[in-house]
């Protein structure tokens, strides 16, 4: 292992009917899925050229031949009843094969960039952990050097009180905020995104 730092993404399989559903209810199945591919190919541009190790890990199956190099990424399998703890496991996966900082990051996020990763690797090295918050209550980004196990319990998953509850359970730790960011899950969040909108089928 080369490097200390790993970035994980978690990716649903882009399958018609399984991917942004509360979006897909505005604007209908086919054309979540054409959204839900651009942000997958958004996230892999902002990953690809970190100065970092790479593992991206699947919701259902891990697949060979998509836009996720094997050659740059490792591939997984997520594994656990709920987020919080297919989470937990990938951090522990991380720690485990050891890695000093493993930041988990999302992969519907149309405003996510380099220099938000490169920040919250470098903020680590003072931070015990590096929170990016999301408009909807949650976040887009989670950054550690040892594991938290509190952050990934008794969490409702999904909803507006995820960041606000997490905070709670880091209040003895130095926690830095990066600038909040919104993730992709209504038309509401596209709305004034045209590269998005354009993706829309009639």
């Amino acid at each position: 292992m080369a490097n200390k730092n790993l970035i994980i993404t978690f990716t649903r399989n882009p399958e018609l009917g399984k991917v942004k559903t509360r979006l897909a209810k505005t604007i209908g199945n086919t054309s979540a899925l054409a959204i839900y591919k651009k942000l997958l190919e958004h996230t892999e541009s902002v990953l690809h050229d970190l100065d970092c190790d790479k593992a991206v890990y699947y919701t259902v199956k891990v697949r060979d031949n998509d836009i996720w190099d094997s050659n740059i990424y490792q591939k997984h399998q997520q594994f656990g009843d709920d987020l919080g703890i297919r989470m937990q496991n990938a951090f522990e996966n991380g720690f485990k094969n050891g890695y000093q900082n493993v930041i988990i990051v999302g992969s519907d996020l149309y405003d996510l960039k380099p220099e938000h990763i490169n920040k919250a690797f470098d903020v680590l090295a003072k931070n015990d952990v590096v929170i990016g918050p999301a408009e909807d209550g949650g976040y887009y980004l989670l950054g550690m050097k040892t594991l938290h196990t509190s952050v990934f319990k008794n969490k409702k998953w999904g909803t507006e009180t995820v960041f606000k509850d997490t905070i709670k359970n880091l209040k003895n730790e130095s926690v830095f905020l990066l600038e909040q960011l919104n993730d992709v899950d209504t038309f509401e969040d596209i709305k004034d995104n045209n590269i998005l909108k354009a993706l829309i089928k009639a």
